[in-house]
């Protein structure tokens, strides 16, 4: 059987400017990077102002296992098994990050019949819109430094410096770490630390931004630090904003590749759902949905984390109005949520499927929250019974869902077919009546309670006293008003990623918060979850290879 990497390797794909014409842009709306990869043009994405929206459609998961789920891999073989029924659709993605390509997780191009190629270059540096961000965001805080070095006429708190340097890799050791050691000119010594990439402000920025100029008002707004009286200071007064948006100028231009079928892709941004708010960017979506009848996106993780916040901050936000929901799961996801050992989840056992999938009706439950229609699929694997499917199959419907079986890893489109007639069936029949979860006016600890209780069925909140504090000060300050964004384990309901299935009788352990001014949310920390992750025992990067011929090899 072939490797991912194998099959996209193998794959024939079309020039960039073939797949862009099925879409009526021309070579001039395009800015090509080879032959396979294009950025859309300012001046394209402005002429489509006056086209009619396509319906949206999101797609996301139960609570991500070992045993794997395949919520990209869905999201493509959907956008094929479109194609292939004559619809106009465009898929929208967020880019990998190099962190989980080199660390547990491996790439994020979907696999088997349904990825996006080129695979190697979306997984690897892309188009440079990554760098981009972490150069944009240590710009900032170089500027910041070299403010206080200079004589700090603002009188920022150097105990009160909330900007972090970023990297996009898991490296643990930069966490917390100490800056401006040495000579006097080599700055002024105080404790720093690094956040990965993707979960820089910038990042959540540019996925936000409407455009150039709302992007540099949002980096204008964006909280450094603190000065002595208690004040926020601001990138915009630390003079950062004009060379930080020259560095993004391209980056915030949506990126346009194909999947091995030929279906156009928009691939832009890559915040991660567990630490920030887990969606592709606002163009890039709002392009798609003027180039094409129907536009399948995906939120990152479970419907706890990457839909609630693609509806209450991205939708919101944006102005978005979902048409449909698909909600992925496995047999073999759902067994290990039922307390089956990784090793043993090929053989039938009903009782355990039994037992996990609480998991799945929680997560049905989280978004009839939102008012909109949703179809359960099936990510079929070898593995899964006849009796393990069905009973999935009438339990989805008990629910009130919409089902289908899916075989996209093994037949591309084709296996995709059934679930595209479901979803078809869906746009055409039922009514999307979608709204948010929480009123932006209401208090930042109700609004974290309203997730905690109604998302994750948590018994409530518990908050550190440096996190109370830390909310008095952001209400005091104007922030109240904004909407949540919940840093919290992706393996868990709760906040303890041990805690499998439908947990109950736990509260939500609230750390920390802070207001990213410029991305428009609050952060909020919850258990122990890491901005900066770290790398596991025995690393991806172990397995990764380039030959002679410059063939990459062991990306998955």
């Amino acid at each position: 059987m072939k490797t991912d990497i194998e099959i996209a390797q193998d794959a024939e794909l079309k020039p960039i400017k073939e797949v862009a014409g099925s879409l009526g842009i021309s070579e001039d709306e395009l800015e090509l990077y080879g032959s396979y990869k294009a950025k859309l043009t300012d001046e394209y994405m402005s002429g489509l102002s006056g086209r009619p929206d396509g319906k949206l459609v999101l797609v996301t998961a139960i609570n991500p296992t070992p045993a794997g789920e395949g919520k990209t891999t869905t999201t493509v073989g959907l956008g094929q098994a479109l194609g292939r029924l004559g619809k106009k659709a465009v898929i929208a993605l967020r880019e990998p990050s190099l962190g989980p390509c080199f660390g547990i997780k491996g790439g994020a191009a979907g696999g088997g019949y349904s990825q996006v190629v080129p695979m190697e270059d979306l997984n690897l540096h892309f188009t440079g819109d990554f760098h981009a961000i972490t150069s944009a965001n240590n710009l900032c805080a170089a500027l910041l430094d070299n403010h206080i070095q200079q004589g700090n006429e603002l009188r920022i708190d150097t105990r009160n410096i909330v900007w972090k340097r970023c990297l996009d890799m898991n490296d643990r050791v930069l966490r917390n770490v100490v800056v401006g050691m040495g000579a006097k000119a080599d700055g002024f010594v105080r404790e720093d630390h690094f956040v990965i990439t993707v979960a820089s402000e910038i990042m959540a920025v540019l996925c936000l931004a409407e455009d150039m100029s709302d992007l540099k008002s949002r980096l204008g707004r964006m909280v450094v630090a603190y000065d002595l009286d208690g004040k926020p200071v601001t990138a915009s007064d630390i003079g950062a904003v004009g060379s930080m948006a020259a560095l993004l100028k391209d980056a915030i231009k949506p990126n346009l590749v194909q999947t091995l079928e030929h279906t156009p892709a928009i691939v832009h941004g890559g915040p991660f759902a567990n630490i920030a708010h887990g969606c592709n960017s606002v163009r890039a979506t709002r392009t798609a949905l003027k180039m094409a009848d129907i536009v399948v996106t995906e939120a990152g993780f479970g419907a706890d984390l990457g839909a609630e916040k693609f509806f209450d901050i991205k939708c919101r936000q944006a102005g978005l109005h979902p048409d449909a929901v698909i909600l992925v799961a496995t047999v073999r996801a759902l067994k290990y949520n039922g307390g089956v050992a990784v090793g043993d989840l090929g053989r039938e056992n009903l009782d355990a499927l039994r037992s996990g999938i609480g998991n799945l009706e929680k997560h049905i439950g989280n978004l009839k929250e939102y008012g909109v229609p949703v179809i359960v699929t099936l990510n079929a694997f070898s593995s899964d019974t006849e009796a393990e499917t069905d009973f999935v199959r009438e339990f989805a419907r008990s629910k009130g869902c919409e089902f289908a079986l899916s075989t996209v890893w093994e037949k591309g489109g084709e296996g995709g077919l059934e679930l595209a007639g479901r979803l078809l069936d869906t746009l055409e029949n039922k009514r999307s009546d979608f709204h948010v979860l929480y009123d932006e006016k209401d208090s930042i600890s109700d609004k974290i309670n309203t997730i905690s209780t109604r998302i994750y069925g948590s018994d409530g909140v518990e908050y550190a006293p440096a996190a109370l504090k830390q909310m008095k000060t952001l209400e005091d300050l104007g922030y109240g008003n904004l909407p949540i964004c919940m840093a919290k384990t992706q393996y868990s309901l709760s906040d303890d990623a041990s805690r499998l299935g439908r947990p109950s009788g736990f509260k939500i352990n609230v750390r920390e918060m802070y207001v990213s001014a410029g991305a428009g949310f609050i952060v909020v920390l919850t258990g122990s979850v890491m901005t900066m992750p770290g790398l596991p025992k025995s690393p991806a990067a172990y397995r990764i290879d380039v030959d002679d011929n410059g063939r990459i090899t062991g990306l998955f």
